[in-house]
């Protein structure tokens, strides 16, 4: 199985393939418009804008399974993320990304990744506190955490790294810009 092999659901409703991103290098986000890591639409539309002509493409899903923080139909979120970010990358229909609803792509990017932790200083351990009130056992499993939970894929279809909404959105641009 390779990350070519799904589909996906674009925002109006149609099938996109997996397949029409092959040669890129990916980062794919669950996102929320409601979220403390709402502001990382920014970070991610400069790298975006820096690298879309290098091969990168942002595929940004928004989901309401985290305390429903994002409300609304995926216009609603389309429109507030346009006109709030100036988000120009590809965002498609909301998902859900854990539990036996989760979109075949994110069970796919969970089972084949870890979860590392949430680093060190106080949103971490905030996040530490969040996670385990909604899974005692979030640290042995790949589930997503939170909100923009990151993972990067080569231009081959690996996944290469995932980021935590906690880790350094530095780490992520040197990662995607060393794959580029």
């Amino acid at each position: 199985m390779s990350i070519y092999d799904f589909t996906i659901k674009a925002r109006r409703g149609e099938e996109i393939p997996m397949e029409n991103y092959r040669g890129k290098v990916l980062v794919i986000v669950n996102t929320a418009t409601g979220c403390g890591f709402t502001p990382q639409y920014k970070p991610l539309q400069e790298l975006y804008e820096l690298h879309q002509k290098d091969g990168l493409e942002i595929l940004d899903f928004p989901c309401n399974q985290f305390r429903e923080q994002a409300p609304g139909t995926d216009e609603e979120i389309h429109t507030f993320c346009t006109g709030r970010f100036g988000i120009t990358f590809p965002q498609f229909a909301k998902i859900e990304v854990n539990g036996e609803n989760a979109t075949p792509l994110y069970k796919y990017l969970t089972s084949e990744t870890k979860f590392n932790g949430f680093g060190k200083g106080v949103t971490a351990m905030m996040m530490k506190t969040v996670a385990k009130s909604m899974d005692k056992d979030y640290m042995n499993n790949g589930n997503i955490k939170w909100n923009f939970t990151k993972f990067v894929i080569d231009r081959e279809g690996n996944i290469v790294a995932r980021f935590e909404p906690t880790d350094s959105m530095d780490d992520l641009k040197a990662k995607v810009e060393e794959l580029l």
